[in-house]
């Protein structure tokens, strides 16, 4: 029963540790690349700069990820064919 009471008041500390976090927060959360890399970049004498392949504008995003899916998708149904197929085959002759 102690056991259990533990459990419980920890978990409701640790709930309200979290939920009182979130409150002091203001919403705008930034990425490592943009508060450690760029940080530790710029003192080190490399100010961030544009990418080469700026994948944030238009659909190029999306149309990458289009070839990446069709290309796996072609690497798996050619892998299956390979793997179960000719197995299969071989097994039955």
């Amino acid at each position: 029963m102690k056991r259990t009471i533990l459990i419980l008041v920890t978990t409701t500390l640790l709930l309200a540790a979290f939920w009182f976090g979130l409150m002091k927060t203001k919403g705008e959360w930034s990425g490592v690349d943009e508060t450690v890399v760029e940080h530790y970049a710029e003192i080190a004498g490399r100010p961030p700069r544009d990418p080469y392949i700026n994948t944030d504008q238009g659909d190029l995003l999306l149309l990458v990820f289009l070839l990446a899916g069709t290309l796996g998708g072609f690497v798996a149904g050619y892998s299956y064919r390979v793997l179960l197929v000719k197995s299969l085959g071989s097994t039955r002759s």
